[in-house]
């Protein structure tokens, strides 16, 4: 993880307004000019996040106008200081969707829980494109389910009309682009603009990853070794749309209903709420 910057003193002070003095601060990771400590003190606790260096000032910066243009209930303040910017918010004490699907994977049961954490995800995943916004980023644990519902996290990509990330940014995670996505991306067409529709997919691919452990796509039956692609190299073969889906099916009816949205055209695939609805007929 690297070397640990401080703790910036504004954000400290931040953090001891909502949970008073003395506070136990605990690293939790440092990377990507990015540095996450948790803070804990006698009214609970909170996560600081730090950004460091262009890029990772800019994307902490970035995710504190995202969140206080949602107005979200979990951010407690944001700044800048000498060494960059930074933003608290409540310690979220939740499970990941990641987490929630991990006795599936382990052929364990919990299929319940599971496909009720997939079902509230697509609907809070609804939510936001109903409020205009896309995340832009979504990971098996970039979601946490409180019980007040699920939170979105690490949402320095957000984007909606008047409010587009910038050029640096490349589309997210590449296993679970969408094809057209990431076809504009190899097209060079800049800043990288994902629709609604190109995010089902990604919550589709995100879903099938919580339940198989493995990413959507099956490269080596293709005839490629991931490991061996660059990120432009793997966005060229996902835009191709010629690689097939893993054949691992732990669990079939789940699956079936996320093959149906990974392998639709953009055009065709359902919205997020429609997601949610399908899997909750399930």
């Amino acid at each position: 993880m690297g070397v640990f910057p401080d703790l910036p003193d504004p954000a400290r002070e931040a953090a001891e307004a909502f949970l008073g003095p003395s506070l136990t601060v605990e690293e939790v990771t440092n990377r990507r000019g990015s540095a996450v400590w948790k803070v804990t003190g006698p009214a609970g606790a909170a996560a600081v996040k730090a950004g460091h260096g262009e890029a990772g000032e800019a994307a902490t910066a970035r995710e504190a106008a995202v969140l206080g243009a949602l107005g979200v209930d979990y951010l407690l303040g944001s700044g800048y200081h000498d060494g960059g910017s930074w933003l608290v918010t409540r310690w979220l004490d939740a499970p990941s969707t990641q987490e929630l699907f991990k006795p599936v994977r382990g052929g364990a049961g919990g299929r319940e829980e599971a496909l009720s954490a997939a079902v509230e995800l697509c609907r809070a995943v609804a939510d936001l494109h109903a409020a205009g916004w896309v995340h832009s980023d979504l990971q098996p644990s970039h979601s946490v389910h409180t019980p007040d519902g699920v939170r979105l996290l690490d949402m320095s990509w957000a984007w909606r009309d008047g409010f587009e990330p910038p050029k640096s940014f490349q589309g997210g995670i590449v296993h679970l682009l969408a094809p057209e996505l990431a076809a504009s991306i190899g097209a060079g067409i800049m800043p990288v603009a994902p629709s609604p529709a190109a995010e089902v997919y990604t919550l589709a691919g995100s879903l099938w990853t919580c339940t198989t452990g493995r990413w959507p796509l099956d490269y080596k039956a293709s005839g490629v070794d991931s490991d061996q692609l660059d990120a432009v190299q793997l966005r060229a073969r996902v835009a191709s749309g010629q690689v097939p889906l893993d054949a691992a099916r732990p669990w079939p009816e789940v699956q079936e209903v996320l093959h149906a949205v990974l392998t639709a055209p953009g055009r065709e695939r359902p919205s997020a709420a429609d997601l949610g609805d399908a899997l909750a007929r399930l």
